[in-house]
C-alpha cells in the first residue's frame, strides 16, 4: 500500500487488534448456538472466501494495484477497497476458526481421566509448536516468494494449503468427540445476578450447606463446583426461601444454583488478570509492527547476494516459542511435578507472570539496539543503518518468543481450564482478546506519544526509522510492563483456582429410578 511508518503501523495494529478480538463473538456463536465443530467449518469458509478475494486482487486486471504491480507508487483504490475487504473476511474467519479449533482440539481429553488430563497440559504446548512451525514456514518460505516472485503467488499457497487442511478436518469427522452447545453462556450469569439482587435483603445462611445445588440423586453426569466465600453478595442468589420449598424450575430467576454462582464468581475474578496482561499484548504487537520495519533497514545480506526477508526475522521469535515450549514440557514440568507433588508443576499464573518478565527484558534489549542503530546512522548517514547486520535484532525475537512460550501458551491453558465448561471456546477468545485488546492500545499509545512528543519538539514517531526515537517507545514499554507486573501478582497471588467437584454415575440406566453416584 506504500504507507507511511505511522499509518502502516496503525493499520496493521487496527487489523491484528480486529482479528483477536473477533474470536468473541466466534466463540460465543460456538458455545451458545452452532457447537464447536460447525463452527470451524463455517468459518472456514468464511476464511477461504476471504483468500479467494485476495489473490483474485492480484490477478484480476480490473482489481490488481497497477497496471504494473511492482512498480507501484499509489494503489488503485479499488485495489485498496478489495484488499482490505478481503483481509478482514479473513479475521472473521479466525474469529470462529481460532478458538473453537483449539477449543475443539482440547475437549478430545477427558478430564476425569488421570492421563489424559497430564496430557491435556501439554496439549496447549504441543499447540502452540504446531502454530509456530506453520509460522517458521510462513515468514520464510512465504515471504521469499513474496518478494521475490510476486503475492498473487503467495496469495495461491494460503488458499491451496487452508482449502486442504478444510479437507482433512471434515475426513477426521467420525473419530471427534463433541460436546453439544448449551445456550447462551450469559444467560445463567444475568440470573445469578438478578436473583441475587431480588434477594439483596436476605441475610447470609450460617452454613453453605442451605445453599441450593442440584440434588446429588440427579440422574445425568455433571460437574459441580465447591462454593467458596469470595464475592459472597453472589450467594445470595442460592438461598432458598419458604423452607425449603421453592425450587429453581418454579421460579428460575430467583434462585440459582451454587455452581451457577460460582461460575459467576470466576468470570468476575478473571477481570483484574485479563486487564494486567494486556501490557504483554502490546510488548507482542511490537514484534510485528516496530521490530520487522527495523530489519527493513539493516544489512540482511547473508552473502551470494541474498537479502534475508524483514519478515522472515521473525523466525526466532517462533523458534524462542519452540524451545521454551519443549524445555517447560519435556524438562521443567516433570522436575517440579516431583519436587512439589504439583500435576502442573507450577500453577497457571506463575507461569503467566514469569513470561511477563521476558517481555520486559526483550523491551529494554530492543532499545538498547535500537540506540545503536541510531547511532551507527549519526555516524555515517549515508550508509546508515545498513553498517548493522539484522542478526543485531535475533536477541530481542528470541527473548520475546522466551516469554510468549510460558506467558501465551499459560493464557490459552488458564482462559480455557478456568472459565465455566459451558463457555471454553469463548475462554480461548478470552485469551486472544488479550492480545487484539494490547494491538489496539499499541495503536492509541503510539497516537498519544507522538502528540505529547510533537509538542514537546520532536516526535518519536517520524515519517520514517531515521528521524524516529523508537528506543525511547522500548523504555516506555518497559517501564509500564514493570509496574504492571507488579499489580498483576498482586492480583494472582490472590486467585481462588476453579474447584471442580465431579459426579460420576455409576448406575445410571432408563427405568432405573436411582443412580448410585461416587463424587471425587
Amino acid at each position: 500500500m506504500h504507507q507511511d511508518l505511522k499509518t502502516a503501523a496503525r493499520n496493521v495494529n487496527y487489523w491484528s487488534g480486529v482479528t483477536t478480538m473477533m474470536p468473541l463473538l466466534g466463540g460465543f456463536i460456538a458455545d451458545a448456538y452452532l457447537g464447536r465443530y460447525s463452527t470451524v467449518f463455517a468459518s472456514c469458509i468464511v476464511y477461504l472466501m476471504g483468500l479467494i478475494l485476495l489473490t483474485m486482487s492480484w490477478f484480476l486486471p480490473s482489481l490488481r494495484p497497477c497496471d504494473n504491480p511492482n512498480m507501484c507508487t499509489k494503489p488503485r483504490k479499488i485495489h485498496e477497497v478489495v484488499f482490505f475487504l478481503a483481509i478482514y473476511l479473513i479475521s472473521i474467519g479466525t474469529g470462529g476458526h481460532k478458538p473453537s479449533l483449539e477449543s475443539f482440539g482440547a475437549d478430545q481429553f477427558d478430564d476425569s481421566h488421570a492421563e489424559e488430563r497430564k496430557q491435556k497440559m501439554s496439549f496447549f504446548n504441543w499447540w502452540s509448536c504446531s502454530l509456530c512451525s506453520g509460522l517458521i514456514v510462513g515468514v520464510t518460505l512465504i515471504v521469499y516468494i513474496q518478494d521475490n516472485i510476486n503475492w498473487g503467488v503467495a496469495d495461491i499457497i494460503f488458499t491451496g494449503v487452508m482449502a486442504f487442511s478444510l479437507l482433512i478436518f471434515i475426513v477426521g469427522r467420525p473419530f471427534y468427540r463433541y460436546l453439544a452447545p448449551t445456550g447462551s453462556p450469559l444467560t445463567p450469569m444475568l440470573h445469578v445476578l438478578v436473583a441475587a439482587i431480588s434477594k439483596r435483603n436476605l441475610p447470609y445462611p450460617s452454613d453453605s450447606a442451605q445453599l441450593y445445588e442440584v440434588p446429588e440423586s440427579h440422574c445425568s453426569n455433571g460437574r459441580f463446583l465447591c462454593h467458596t466465600n469470595k464475592i459472597k453478595f453472589l450467594d445470595k442468589a442460592a438461598i432458598i426461601e419458604n423452607n425449603g420449598t421453592l425450587l429453581e424450575k418454579q421460579i428460575p430467576w430467583k434462585l440459582a444454583t451454587v455452581t451457577k454462582v460460582e461460575e459467576m464468581k470466576l468470570i468476575i475474578n478473571m477481570i483484574p488478570i485479563w486487564v494486567f496482561t494486556i501490557p504483554f499484548g502490546i510488548c507482542v504487537a511490537q514484534t510485528s509492527t516496530f521490530f520487522i520495519k527495523q530489519g527493513a533497514t539493516m544489512n540482511r545480506n547473508i552473502g551470494n547476494g541474498f537479502d534475508i526477508p524483514p519478515a522472515s526475522i521473525f523466525t526466532f521469535a517462533a523458534l524462542g516459542i519452540i524451545v521454551s515450549v519443549s524445555i517447560y514440557d519435556k524438562i521443567i514440568v516433570p522436575m517440579l511435578r516431583r519436587v512439589t507433588g504439583n500435576e502442573r508443576g507450577i500453577n497457571i499464573l506463575q507461569r503467566i507472570g514469569f513470561g511477563m518478565l521476558f517481555s520486559i527484558a526483550a523491551m529494554i534489549v530492543a532499545a538498547c539496539v535500537e540506540k545503536k542503530r541510531l547511532e551507527a546512522i549519526e555516524k555515517d548517514p549515508l550508509k546508515g543503518s545498513l553498517s548493522m547486520s539484522v542478526f543485531w535484532l535475533v536477541p530481542q525475537f528470541l527473548i520475546m518468543g522466551f516469554g510468549d512460550g510460558f506467558t501465551l501458551v499459560g493464557l490459552q491453558e488458564y482462559f480455557y481450564d478456568q472459565v465455566p465448561d459451558s463457555m471454553r471456546s469463548l475462554g480461548i477468545a478470552l485469551y486472544l482478546s488479550v492480545l487484539g485488546a494490547g494491538s489496539f492500545i499499541s495503536s492509541i499509545l503510539i497516537e498519544i506519544v507522538d502528540h505529547i512528543t510533537e509538542k514537546s519538539g520532536k516526535s518519536w514517531f517520524g515519517k520514517d526509522l531515521k528521524s524516529s526515537s523508537l528506543d525511547k517507545f522500548y523504555w516506555l514499554l518497559a517501564a509500564i510492563t514493570t509496574v504492571d507486573l507488579f499489580f498483576y501478582v498482586f492480583f494472582a497471588h490472590r486467585y481462588s483456582y476453579k474447584n471442580v467437584q465431579k459426579v460420576v454415575v455409576v448406575d445410571c440406566y432408563e427405568g432405573n429410578s436411582e443412580c448410585v453416584e461416587v463424587s471425587v
